[in-house]
């Protein structure tokens, strides 16, 4: 039997090793597994007889078993058509993203599972200070109202603080580092005044602001301002010298020098700043809600706590997290914005 030259060359064409029987698993494996946890926890949510404690039974206990049974045949779906979902360019995306998150959707069921367990199904622990998870949907649908108002206003406080305290910061931290007059009489008090914790004033700021409310804007402020004026000065004093001695032998302004200069090259620390504010305001935030201001999540958790409803203050902390959490995404996404014309030489 003889082998025409054509097969010959056709045979030398295709690549020799593994590569030739490389196959696409058809199969997501972290996806079954994913699957198979979120199916135990809603057999054990809907199947296992709660424990009665105190006064009445835990309510929406069938609804949430149902639920995560629907979710899990979702993710059991998605697992075993993977090899389909990836051949469409719009969905690789969405793919990759949900192949990343794999480990956290088989982890986040176990807790929940355990969560159950040691609450609903066998009361462990205690109530009124430990619920499961089917509580906090009655919160969620019965006093969805009071929680999102004190949301916005949380929002809306946090906003106009971290706005007052980001603008004083910035200009502060530009003048010490531009200006060696400004920083001779600035620096001194920014160092002593500025590691006090904004919470030690409130005795003072509700003597001297005509409201609570306006206390609660001056402590977010205040907290906010300081990180955000040192990281201003640090870069702008750290700017190379080198780029002021250019511009200037191409006719810039002292202007120019600190608004197209110092202030693009700070930039960077501008947001470190801005991140670390963020994080001390939020401690603020709440202290000064829980003090006297009459909507907010601060307060929320100060009246859940006086009627010992301690369901709805984990409902709160939820909320609260998922919010701050989304203010940071929210800065990171400008700081990309802004610094996009060094992306790649810094992360964080």
């Amino acid at each position: 039997m003889t082998i025409s030259q054509s097969t010959l060359d056709a045979r030398q064409a295709l690549p020799v090793g593994p590569a030739r029987f490389t196959v696409r698993a058809a199969v997501w494996p972290a996806g079954v597994v994913a699957a198979f946890a979120w199916g135990l926890f809603g057999a054990v949510t809907w199947r296992w007889p709660n424990k009665a404690a105190g006064f009445s039974d835990w309510a929406y206990t069938e609804e949430l078993g149902l639920a995560v049974l629907s979710v899990a045949a979702a993710l059991l779906l998605l697992a075993l058509t993977d090899t389909y979902v990836g051949r469409a360019g719009s969905l690789q995306r969405a793919r990759a993203t949900l192949h990343t998150t794999g480990p956290w959707l088989i982890a986040l069921p176990v807790v929940l599972a355990a969560w159950e367990i040691l609450t609903a199904k066998t009361a462990i622990l205690p109530t009124p200070f430990f619920a499961p998870p089917q509580a906090l949907i009655e919160v969620y649908l019965d006093d969805w109202q009071r929680l999102g108002d004190s949301a916005l206003n949380t929002l809306k406080l946090l906003g106009l603080g971290v706005a007052y305290g980001g603008a004083a910061g910035f200009l502060i931290g530009v003048s010490i580092g531009w200006s060696r007059r400004i920083g001779y009489w600035v620096h001194p008090v920014l160092r002593v005044l500025g590691p006090l914790p904004s919470t030690a004033l409130l005795p003072l700021t509700f003597y001297f602001f005509p409201s609570s409310y306006s206390a609660a804007v001056f402590l977010v402020a205040l907290a906010t301002a300081f990180p955000v004026a040192v990281l201003t000065w640090s870069g702008v004093a750290s700017v190379n010298k080198s780029y002021y001695d250019v511009a200037r032998t191409m006719g810039a302004s002292g202007w120019f020098l600190v608004l197209r200069v110092a202030i693009p090259a700070a930039l960077p620390q501008v947001f470190v700043g801005l991140f670390m504010g963020l994080g001390a305001s939020f401690s603020v935030l709440v202290t000064a809600e829980m003090m006297g201001v009459k909507s907010g999540l601060g307060w929320y958790l100060t009246w859940a706590q006086g009627w010992a409803s301690y369901v709805n203050m984990y409902a709160a902390l939820i909320v609260m997290a998922l919010l701050f959490s989304s203010v940071i995404t929210l800065l990171f996404a400008v700081r990309d914005r802004a610094l996009s014309w060094q992306k790649g030489t810094v992360k964080w």
